[in-house]
């Protein structure tokens, strides 16, 4: 019924009313989520929800040193993991080996992201990097924000997601992965337009790629709404905090 309810969600918020009433549509849905647009168009810019959602940045955001944050959002929590086992948010766990969809030889470091509805839904490259591999998971929509987080373990690993298997520069891997959640059925990857998520009758699938390279702050796709990103790997050498992050600022070391 989520993935249904999330769906229709997608067909309404693809409308395009008449210019007066998207307009009130747009300010209102601004002015609910205290949504800063100073690097965006101007709200009546965008003829539909949709629009407004994926809305781009229209000033170039400068890139910190080292390896950054591939988007907007809040770090909910970051640890080296412990039997495969990596936290959401303190005291919930979630299992590697399922989120991936293999099972690792060694420990992981870890970072969640959340993307808020008020945040900037558009997702990057952290560093210069190819893309080797992409797993689709067909799945739930169960929500992702913090009060579904706090009552239930494993939520990330149970929803549909997109993983992707990436190589920076040192030969190093790391692994991004893209959750979906309840009304965030849609995600988008810009190097490979052919990716579809949340439809009728999807299954699971894994696509290898052989000459796919991103430089860092790279476009690689957006949510269509927001939800998370979990950002996996055997040494990542995170350096940040708890809280709000923006796409650009540094995160770990190279």
């Amino acid at each position: 019924m989520r993935k249904i309810i999330s769906r229709i969600f997608g067909k309404i918020v693809s409308i395009k009313y008449p210019k007066f009433m998207q307009n009130y549509i747009n300010k209102t849905y601004i002015n609910h989520f205290d949504i800063p647009m100073d690097e965006f168009k101007d709200y009546k810019e965008y003829d539909s929800l949709i629009a407004l959602f994926t809305r781009r940045l229209e000033k170039t955001r400068k890139l910190e040193e080292g390896f950054i944050s591939p988007c907007d959002g809040t770090i909910l929590s970051f640890a080296k993991s412990s039997n495969l086992k990596a936290f959401s948010i303190k005291g919930k766990e979630y299992d590697i080996a399922e989120l991936l969809g293999f099972t690792p030889k060694k420990e992981f470091d870890f970072l969640n992201i959340y993307l808020s509805p008020r945040d900037y839904h558009n997702y990057h490259s952290p560093c210069d990097m190819q893309v080797l591999n992409l797993k689709y998971f067909c799945a739930e929509l169960f929500s992702v924000n913090l009060k579904a987080l706090a009552k239930h373990d494993n939520l990330y690993s149970r929803n549909e997601r997109v993983v992707l298997t990436c190589k920076k520069n040192d030969g190093s891997i790391f692994y991004m992965v893209f959750v979906g959640a309840v009304n965030v059925g849609k995600m988008e990857f810009d190097f490979d337009t052919s990716v579809q998520t949340n439809m009728k009758n999807a299954i699971d699938y894994e696509k290898n790629y052989d000459n796919v390279s991103l430089k860092k702050g790279e476009m690689l796709g957006r949510f269509l709404m927001g939800s998370t990103i979990l950002i996996l790997g055997e040494n990542l050498k995170l350096t940040c905090n708890e809280g709000a992050i923006r796409f650009g600022e540094k995160i770990a070391n190279d």
